[in-house]
C-alpha cells in the first residue's frame, strides 16, 4: 500500500491519519496530540473500520498519558480513566475500540508497581504491539480466506474493509489482496454502501490503488449481478460479532446476505478474534449506533430531501450466523455450528 491508515510518528509524539472523510478527492494526513482530538476524529469518522478504530484509540490513549505530571499510580490512574472513558464515548457499536481501551487499562493495572515515567513507556509499546498485531492479524486473515476464493471468481464486497480500515493490509480485502497474488484473475463488484459511500469513496479508490480490477455498483444493483451469475462469493467485515456467530456490520450488510442466500452464494465474513464477542451471546444485545440525519438527507453535499422529514439512520445492521457461510479470522476459519467453532478458536494460542 502507498498509503498508512494510522500509525505513530515519533519524531512529533503524535498521531498521524489519513482523513478518510477527505477521499477519494484528496489525500490528506493530520496529526493528533490531543486525545480528545483523536476521540473526535473516530467519531468524525476520520478513521474508521473496527481494527482501525481499536489501534487509533490505544494510540490515543498514549498522546492523553504522556505529559501527565502525575507522581503516583493513583493520581495516573484517575487521568489514565479520564483519557479512556472520553475514546470509549465515541462509536458504541465496534468492539474492538473496547478492547483495545481494556487492553491498555489492563496493562496499567499489570504494571502499577512501576514509575509513573516507566508506566508511560509500557503504555507506549502496548499501544504500538496493538498496531503491529493489526498488521499481522491482516495478513493471516489474507492466507485463510484467500483458500475459499478460485482462480477466476469475482467477489463483490460491502462497505470498506480494507487497508483504509485496518493498520496493516484489511480484513475483508486482504482476502482479495492474497487470492489476487495467488491467482491471475481476481475481481471485486464493490457496493457503493450508502448513506455516506464508503464502498465508492473507500473501497473504489484502495482497489484501483492496488491494481485490483474493480466495478462500482449501487446497493441496490446487488440483486441484479448476483442473478445475472456475476458473483462467485461475497466477503465483508465485521464491527461486533456474537459468540453464537451473529455479525454486526455495515447497514446493508444484513440485505446482501440474504440475496446471498437467495442466490446460493456463499457468504463469508472477515474479521480479526478480537471483533468477536465472546460475553454477546447473540446479535440481539449489539448496540446499534443511530446517525445524523444529515448523512441521508444533504449527503451529497446538497438536501435530497425535504425539509422536516423524520429520518432513521442505523449505522449498522446484524446478520444472522445461520446466513454467514462461514467466519474468517487470523487463528482460522470458523464454521456452523458456531458456538462450538469460535469456542474452538478462542482457546488457541
Amino acid at each position: 500500500m502507498n498509503f498508512t491508515t494510522v500509525a505513530w510518528d515519533d519524531e512529533n509524539n503524535t498521531v498521524r491519519m489519513l482523513d478518510q472523510t477527505q477521499l477519494p478527492n484528496a489525500v490528506v494526513y493530520e496529526q493528533f496530540d490531543d486525545y480528545r482530538e483523536v476521540a473526535v476524529a473516530i467519531k468524525e469518522l476520520k478513521v474508521r473500520g473496527a481494527p482501525a478504530i481499536g489501534v487509533s484509540a490505544a494510540l490515543g490513549v498514549v498522546v492523553g498519558i504522556q505529559d501527565s505530571l502525575a507522581s503516583d499510580y493513583g493520581s495516573f490512574k484517575s487521568e489514565l480513566d479520564t483519557v479512556i472513558d472520553v475514546l470509549a464515548d465515541t462509536r458504541p457499536t465496534a468492539v474492538n475500540l473496547f478492547w483495545a481501551l481494556e487492553r491498555m487499562r489492563r496493562t496499567a493495572e499489570t504494571n502499577r508497581e512501576s514509575a509513573v515515567g516507566d508506566l508511560k513507556k509500557i503504555l507506549h509499546r502496548e499501544a504500538i504491539d496493538i498496531l503491529n498485531e493489526d498488521r499481522d492479524m491482516c495478513r493471516r486473515i489474507g492466507l485463510h480466506g484467500a483458500t475459499l476464493i478460485g482462480d477466476g471468481h469475482t467477489v463483490l464486497t460491502h462497505c470498506n474493509a480494507g487497508a483504509l480500515a485496518t493498520a496493516g493490509a484489511g480484513t475483508a480485502l486482504s482476502v482479495i489482496y492474497e487470492a489476487s497474488r495467488q491467482y491471475s484473475d481476481i475481481s471485486v463488484f464493490a457496493d457503493e454502501t450508502r448513506p455516506i459511500l464508503q464502498g465508492a469513496r473507500l473501497t473504489a479508490w484502495e482497489l484501483q490503488e492496488a491494481g485490483v480490477d474493480v466495478t462500482l455498483i449501487c446497493d441496490n444493483m446487488a440483486a441484479q449481478v448476483m442473478k445475472e451469475g456475476r458473483i462467485d462469493s461475497i466477503v465483508v467485515g465485521a464491527d461486533r460479532i456474537a459468540s453464537n456467530g451473529d455479525v454486526a456490520n455495515k447497514i446493508g450488510t444484513y440485505g446482501v446476505a440474504v440475496l446471498a442466500q437467495a442466490h446460493s452464494i456463499p457468504f463469508y465474513v472477515a474479521a480479526p478474534f478480537s471483533t468477536i464477542d465472546m460475553d454477546m451471546p447473540d446479535g440481539s444485545g449489539i448496540p446499534i449506533e443511530e446517525r445524523a440525519s444529515e448523512e441521508i438527507t444533504e449527503g451529497l453535499g446538497k438536501r435530497t430531501a425535504p425539509e422536516g422529514v423524520r429520518v432513521y439512520n442505523p449505522a449498522f445492521d446484524v446478520t444472522p450466523a445461520n446466513i454467514v457461510t462461514a467466519i474468517i479470522t487470523e487463528r482460522g476459519i470458523a464454521r456452523t455450528p458456531y458456538t462450538d467453532t469460535i469456542l474452538a478458536l478462542s482457546l488457541m494460542k
